[in-house]
């Protein structure tokens, strides 16, 4: 008997206990913990971090059974107190950082750095079982050697002491990625006021659904078509999800397909976009910002529809959606992006009209 699914199965960010990117600094004093964590993150002003660590009004005891929480952006000087925070919480309020991290006395987190503290091995027995991802010892006692059982249950590690604290910090940006990419192509519209389908458009010796896929190629991202159901059936395609939202809808369509990749959209009716394009946005990359787009001089707002969309605006997105906004555009101005510069206006010209049309093809042949 099949079993019955009462909810849609969705694809989920790949998370930890807090967010993409976590690691808990375990095995020392709390104190020291602290200082250090606060030493690393001054390393770090281009990105987002966030040190997590339980309320130490009573003292170095086990407060990680206490009903309170402390989230401390320090880069943004930001502080939220919240009496109980659950596993969502804590994730939905953490979707935008780069980094957090952990004090691991307390709390657990996918990766570790685990500290050699005289006073503090047997606290350290007690959490074995979190060390499940260690990427280092941290010698806090030049006097001190990792002890025998730790080697002997998690392997040998790299060693570094408390003093290094930019190699340290260098381990620590080492395991911050770029999510994977993906391309987008944006196809699904009516192409009312064109009376032909836009993306069957012939502007450089293929259609232009065909071209853009065949440029993105080229660029070596694996790209998708997005589309209505009843659109591009032979194609690698991601169909509207949300339904009636124009281009924001198929953006967040594709983050619905894939909630951990960051999505390299263009829409169909911007010809002047090539491999180059995609070159040049990769080049400029910011991962650590919402989206990476260009600046239209001719509007003076960023262009929505030829971005480098990161995983984490995707609840960006649909923050927007749920205040009652469906504008790509409206999400690129009111958040943290790279704004990139363009040497050609016509590289973000759309190709509305018939008359816009024949004016481009004309300009082709000259």
């Amino acid at each position: 008997m099949k079993k019955h699914q009462k909810h849609a199965k969705l694809a989920k960010p790949e998370t930890g206990h807090f967010g993409r990117n976590e690691l808990a600094l375990v095995g020392a004093p709390c104190g020291l913990i602290q200082d250090l964590a606060d030493q690393v993150i001054g390393h770090f002003s281009e990105l987002n971090i966030t040190y997590i660590d339980a309320d130490h009004a009573f003292g170095d005891s086990e407060v990680a059974k206490l009903n309170s929480n402390l989230l401390i952006d320090k880069i943004k000087f930001y502080r939220h107190d919240q009496k109980v925070l659950n596993a969502f919480d804590k994730k939905i309020a953490l979707s935008r950082q780069d980094l957090i991290l952990v004090n691991g006395n307390h709390f657990e987190a996918q990766k570790q750095l685990v500290f050699v503290h005289p006073k503090k091995e047997a606290s350290l027995k007690k959490r074995l079982s979190q060390l499940t991802h260690a990427l280092a010892y941290v010698i806090c006692d030049e006097e001190t050697k990792p002890f025998d059982w730790l080697i002997n249950e998690i392997g040998t590690k790299p060693i570094l002491y408390l003093k290094q604290v930019k190699e340290i910090a260098d381990l620590v940006k080492s395991t911050i990625k770029n999510p994977p990419l993906k391309g987008l192509v944006l196809a699904g519209g009516k192409s009312l006021r064109m009376g032909e389908d836009k993306g069957q458009i012939d502007y450089h010796g293929l259609n232009q659904v065909d071209y853009l896929l065949a440029e993105f190629k080229k660029t070596g991202i694996e790209a998708f078509v997005s589309c209505r159901t009843d659109q591009y059936q032979d194609y690698k395609r991601i169909t509207d999800k949300f339904e009636g939202l124009g281009p924001y809808g198929a953006i967040l369509s594709a983050f619905q397909s894939d909630p951990n990749a960051a999505w390299l959209v263009s829409a169909c009716d911007l010809p002047q976009v090539n491999t180059e394009t995609f070159k040049h946005l990769l080049e400029q990359r910011d991962a650590s910002k919402f989206a990476t787009c260009f600046y239209n001089a001719e509007t003076d707002f960023p262009d929505p529809l030829i971005t480098l969309w990161e995983p984490k605006s995707y609840m960006r997105l649909l923050e927007f959606l749920g205040l009652g906004f469906s504008c790509p555009r409206k999400v690129l101005i009111n958040s943290e992006v790279k704004l990139i510069q363009t040497n050609s206006l016509d590289l973000l010209k759309n190709v509305n009209t018939p008359e816009e049309k024949d004016e481009f093809l004309s300009h082709q042949k000259d």
